[in-house]
């Protein structure tokens, strides 16, 4: 069990939604003790049998995601996930499973995950578990299905996809730079000032909005920085009561949105340069559970069932 906390994180950043993540965990799980003990005791390393195992799970899952894609209702934005602190206050008593937590670091961030997304399935496992794991090639192979060399085309392939979605001529602001701008965005979003909206965002800036035909999003992107700051303040107008607070989402500067304490939009931001240049917003409730106490507590106890469940 002491490899849980791994594997979230390896789901985690190869399919971007914490749910998926905590199924493919306990499917894999259920792999392991499914077995008899004297084949769990003829496995020399139960780490890298588990790991192999929920990284071909994620490899199916990424496979079987493109076509479900295909009939999501809008655009599809990767899970956002809530810094520590906040995530533990949203547990009941604050009680929080240390293998719950997912390490928040730049492989981590919005950008880098919808990145991820261009990439093909086995793209994304050979970079995810080479470049950010760590894992040599020769493991990787076994999980992808190819040879060493094959996985690592796969990677290079990766990294090219990586630096084409990277502007050198606008580099990423410094973390207090990249804070001030989302302070200020909340600050002029709740005064509905058009123009000091617009100031703050790039002129060709991109929002894209996740409801999943949940709740009420643009089902494409809205480009340009005047656009996104009417449809901003068109929103406002229309959400009497909403509470906008400064939150870390997916370890960078992000907003909250709120109605009657209920979290009911999670946004993040790319900030390069001294401009925003693109915005996630998440609506979907589905998405949301880490943000709502409810939600979390109730996907803690059907995780803690699924692993009673596992373990017989």
């Amino acid at each position: 069990m002491s490899e849980r906390r791994q594997l979230v994180n390896l789901a985690y950043r190869l399919l971007g939604s914490l749910a998926e993540a905590e199924d493919v965990v306990q499917e894999t799980y259920a792999r392991w003790y499914a077995m008899t003990r004297p084949q769990q005791e003829a496995i020399e390393s139960p780490g890298a049998w588990l790991t192999k195992v929920a990284g071909r799970i994620c490899l199916d899952l990424l496979r079987s995601a493109r076509v479900r894609r295909e009939s999501y209702v809008g655009e599809w934005v990767p899970e956002p996930l809530p810094d520590r602190t906040e995530w533990i206050s949203g547990r009941p008593g604050g009680a929080v499973d240390p293998a719950d937590r997912v390490t928040l670091d730049e492989s981590i961030s919005m950008a880098f995950l919808v990145v991820l997304e261009q990439m093909t399935p086995a793209e994304r496992v050979a970079f995810v578990l080479h470049d950010v794991f760590r894992y040599p090639f020769a493991e990787v192979a076994e999980i992808v299905g190819r040879t060493p060399a094959a996985c690592r085309q796969l990677a290079s392939s990766a990294r090219r996809r990586i630096r084409d979605s990277e502007d050198p001529a606008a580099p990423p602001a410094p973390a207090a730079r990249r804070s001030g701008l989302v302070r200020d965005f909340r600050q002029a979003w709740e005064a509905k000032d058009i123009r000091a909206l617009v100031g703050l965002l790039d002129p060709g800036a991109t929002m894209i909005a996740d409801g999943g035909g949940l709740v009420g999003a643009a089902l494409r992107p809205i480009e340009g920085g005047e656009r996104i700051a009417r449809y901003l303040v068109a929103l406002a107008d229309k959400a009497p009561g909403l509470t906008i607070l400064e939150r870390t989402v997916n370890g960078q500067p992000g907003l909250v949105a709120q109605q009657g304490g209920v979290t009911v939009t999670v946004a993040a931001f790319d900030v390069p340069g001294d401009r925003i240049r693109r915005i996630w917003a998440v609506r979907n409730p589905e998405k949301l559970s880490p943000w709502t106490p409810g939600a979390s507590g109730q996907r803690e106890v059907r995780r803690l069932r699924h692993h009673r469940a596992a373990r017989g």
